[in-house]
């Protein structure tokens, strides 16, 4: 951890971090912890990766696209089993110019043996899988901290449910103060467009860097120091390589640190 320390180095006094292994998402503002949620994180195949970004918008009532990879391992075997499976979860089926299809007329046995020419979008509702927002901060990894359904999951002590997304416990709570805006931006105004269900993007008067992280042992805010499982088993490549003999190759390890 101290390695990680090393390569992540210094993070500012407001951000957002994500701590990936001990399932928890916090916002901090000048220094002063304003909120502390419990999170879902990514199954071990389908891990959370570590990076920093910035988050730049809101989404509140999202659609969801689903994305190739679950698309591929799920939603289409699904779908073969059950044909009422998209009805069910308010799914549709649209061209890549966005008109609808109707799904009795597609040969779902085609695929995956060739390209899938539609994309499947989940309506917003209380069944979709964002939830009711979004927090963004695009980038290469398709990652995003978003509500969810699933709320109680969070009640469980190890968090590894989702395909790689942050799920946040109290998401429209972090909505608020990401946004920074009391006058305009109040946890009932929030509510209240939520509860409208319109879908609705709103940028952040200001970016708010956004930091997940890999953290196996941290110091808590009264000096315990907090030992964690290490859910993905990233731990021991990095231990491996600090065991070895001094080379001059750092890089290496560098990307072992980034990846864990």
């Amino acid at each position: 951890n101290l390695e990680r320390a090393r390569v992540l180095r210094d993070i500012p006094d407001t951000a957002v971090v994500v701590d990936i292994a001990g399932f928890e998402v916090s916002m901090f503002r000048d220094g002063q912890r304003l909120f502390r949620g419990r999170a879902q994180v990514g199954r071990p195949y389908r891990s959370t990766p570590v990076f920093s970004d910035t988050i730049t918008y809101i989404e509140f009532n999202p659609t969801w696209t689903v994305p190739p990879t679950i698309f591929k391992n799920d939603v289409l075997p699904a779908i073969k089993r059950d044909p009422d499976y998209l009805a069910k979860r308010d799914m549709q089926v649209l061209t890549m110019d966005g008109r609808e299809v109707d799904p009795a007329t597609v040969d779902w046995e085609l695929y995956p043996r060739q390209g899938f020419p539609y994309m499947i979008r989940q309506r917003p509702g209380p069944a979709n899988a964002l939830g009711r927002l979004k927090i963004m901060f695009p980038n290469e990894h398709m990652i995003y901290l978003h509500d969810t359904p699933s709320r109680e999951l969070f009640n469980r002590s190890e968090r590894t449910f989702s395909s790689g997304c942050i799920r946040v416990e109290n998401a429209e709570q972090l909505a608020v103060l990401v946004l920074d805006d009391p006058q305009q931006w109040s946890l009932p105004a929030v509510n209240a467009v939520i509860a409208a269900k319109q879908t609705r993007r709103v940028s952040l008067p200001a970016p708010v860097p956004v930091y997940l992280v890999y953290w196996t042992v941290q110091v808590q805010d009264d000096g315990e120091v907090e030992f964690k499982r290490d859910p993905y088993g990233r731990d021991a490549l990095i231990l491996d390589i600090l065991d070895r003999p001094l080379v001059p190759d750092s890089a290496r390890l560098d990307r072992a640190v980034h990846r864990g």
